[in-house]
């Protein structure tokens, strides 16, 4: 078997890089401007850490704003740990780069989507893992375009 180049799996990882970057930023200088983000993720990925409670509210995913209230957002080479505001209880969560969907600034129409790969379809040939809008997300989620990669091949 020829040996072939990823490109899909290295623009992944690309992309991923990107948004260590950012949180790598935000985590040491807090966002700037009218900067937010929506952050969807599988929460059945190995090494995502959330409490009970939310787990069995998303039992498949999860969708978490980076705004107004978070605390403590730690970022390392595998994800990013943060503490968020739900319902005034404070909770701690640690997410793998490799287990979030979207990745959405709807302050400068910038998205990212994470496609599944095969592992993740099911015998339908449906993700198993669709984005929830989280009730605490704002309205303003909806106006923010995920830009597909293939829009900017020729």
């Amino acid at each position: 078997m020829a040996r072939e180049i990823d490109y899909g799996n290295l623009m992944h990882d690309a992309m991923r890089g990107l948004i260590r970057k950012v949180l790598d930023d935000v985590a040491e200088n807090g966002l700037p401007g009218a900067h937010h983000f929506f952050i969807s993720f599988d929460t059945r990925h190995p090494g995502v850490k959330l409490a009970d409670w939310l787990a069995e509210r998303y039992p498949k995913d999860m969708t978490i704003v980076l705004q107004h209230w978070f605390e403590d957002l730690e970022v390392d080479d595998d994800g990013f740990s943060v503490t968020l505001n739900f319902g005034d209880s404070p909770e701690r969560l640690h997410v793998p780069f490799d287990a979030i969907r979207t990745f959405v600034d709807p302050s400068v129409e910038f998205g990212l989507r994470f496609e599944a790969t095969e592992d993740e379809l099911d015998e339908e040939g449906d993700a198993q893992v669709e984005p929830d809008e989280a009730e605490e997300a704002p309205a303003s989620h909806a106006d923010a375009e995920i830009v597909p990669l293939d829009k900017f091949r020729k």
